[in-house]
């Protein structure tokens, strides 16, 4: 018990939540172990019970402890072994927060409305043929005049991940390399891995990844650059047409690289404030590009579009035909609804504008308290801190729940940050970029500026 005192060295609900982070996260506290009680260890402390007892909360919100009633308190044991691994390591976002920035998800208030699109809905759900074309006419209509390259083909699948994963399902082998973005969406990761594919992490800067490190890695022969062009999660970056074409100029001046395939994750399109952007203007025989309306239109929609050469489109269709077979085509039939009535374009573009203030507020708040940031697009805005799990713990001891930057990053060496999900902030955000530079870097009175790189 003595040495477990001696490790608190503030005595508050953030300094003691914190102490107990870091034994955990050493191993020195190992799952399982079970933690003294409120009242031991507040007597052991000289402080109030309600004060072991925030800590106690910041701990358990952040998912490194849990709280079996009279039982006791433990350290969380491991995540369900069925989730993917960067999904276990995520998993610690349990319980009520005052504050959720952790989720990634929009903010369910600037959705558009379904109730009109539903009521224009057939009430039956009729398909004249098992062979009709797996995307409904009109809506492949809508989405051919808002493609950002000539695409030869374009279908609907079930959401931005099944659409990469049937991309590297069709273009990859066991063992190929997949040129990745460093940070990037930890799914990706888990994606490749289980596919046994070997990443081969780039590092990206505020106009997405950085030609002199992709230049390097296309050199040893990638079969896919996977890529996310705007609102890259989780650092907000959008790429340029000048950054978007100099890749493709690299691509096409590397023999190594002359059969590599770029899949394009555009999964915040309609609520970015970037123009659209595609290495598809300079390599549309080699690219794959996916948009998605999870963001912008509702995630349990689960549709996203995928387009390209019909060499690769097709097989992916012919394949989808012996499983699911076709996007339900009640759900397309209000997308393009959603799509091409007035109304619900209006509200898309209110929620775009939103986020873009959020962000853009986010950003001149942490500035005024010395953390200065790159202002970032869609709904994620990526911090660096000097340790991801203490300021996890002091966050959560002040309400406030983000991401941990751990998951997100290809490379276990570099510096630390968190995800915060800029899109949910309440109208003043002031408090909330002060709890987040404290946070941040706890122990000095001045925040250091972000590098160029955010890997």
């Amino acid at each position: 018990m003595q040495n477990f005192i001696d490790e608190i060295e503030q005595r508050t609900p953030a300094g003691i939540a914190a102490a107990i982070g870091r034994l955990i996260a050493s191993g020195r506290l190992a799952p399982g172990d079970r933690l003294p009680t409120v009242r031991v260890l507040a007597g052991e402390l000289g402080v109030s019970p309600a004060t072991v007892s925030h800590a106690w909360q910041a701990l358990s919100a952040v998912g490194l402890i849990v709280s079996r009633g009279r039982g006791g308190t433990f350290v969380q044991d491991a995540a369900p072994k069925w989730l993917p691994a960067r999904s276990q390591s995520m998993i610690g976002a349990v319980g009520p927060a005052r504050l959720d920035l952790s989720r990634g998800t929009p903010d369910p208030r600037l959705l558009p409305s379904l109730g009109p699109a539903l009521s224009r809905v057939a009430q039956r759900a009729v398909t004249p043929s098992y062979q009709d074309l797996p995307i409904l006419p009109e809506l492949l209509e809508v989405l051919r005049g808002s493609w950002p390259y000539p695409a030869e083909a374009i279908t609907i699948v079930d959401g931005a991940l099944d659409a990469i994963s049937r991309c590297l399902d069709a273009v990859t082998r066991f063992g190929d390399r997949v040129i990745v973005e460093n940070p990037s969406f930890p799914p990706f990761f888990d994606l490749l891995d289980q596919l046994g594919l070997e990443r081969l992490p780039v590092p990206v800067d505020e106009h997405g990844i950085i030609p002199a490190d992709f230049a390097a890695a296309l050199k040893l022969g990638p079969a896919v650059v996977l890529l996310q062009p705007r609102a890259q999660n989780p650092t907000g970056a959008s790429m340029t047409a000048q950054r978007a074409e100099e890749l493709a100029r690299l691509m096409q001046n590397t023999p190594a690289s002359a059969d590599t395939i770029v899949i394009e994750d555009d999964h915040s399109a309609e609520i970015s404030i970037a123009p659209e952007v595609s290495l598809g203007l300079w390599l549309p025989g080699r690219t794959l590009h996916v948009r998605s309306f999870s963001k912008s239109h509702g995630p349990d929609l689960r549709m996203a579009a995928l387009g390209g050469p019909a060499a690769l489109i097709d097989p992916i269709v012919s394949r989808r035909m012996l499983g699911p077979g076709w996007t339900s085509r009640m759900l397309q039939t209000i997308l393009h609804d959603l799509l091409t009535n007035g109304e619900s374009m209006a509200q898309v573009g209110e929620a775009r504008r939103i986020y873009f203030a959020r962000q853009r507020a986010l950003a001149d708040a942490l500035a005024g308290f010395g953390l200065d940031v790159v202002q970032a697009d869609g709904i994620n805005t990526w911090l660096p801190v000097q340790n991801e799990r203490d300021a996890l713990v002091r966050l959560a001891a002040s309400g406030i729940r983000v991401a941990g930057g751990s998951p997100f990053l290809a490379t276990d060496d570099g510096p630390a940050f968190i995800r915060v999900t800029a899109g949910a902030l309440p109208d003043d955000v002031t408090p909330v970029a002060e709890a987040l530079a404290a946070a941040a870097h706890p122990l000095e009175s001045t925040v250091h500026p972000v590098g160029a790189r955010w890997a």
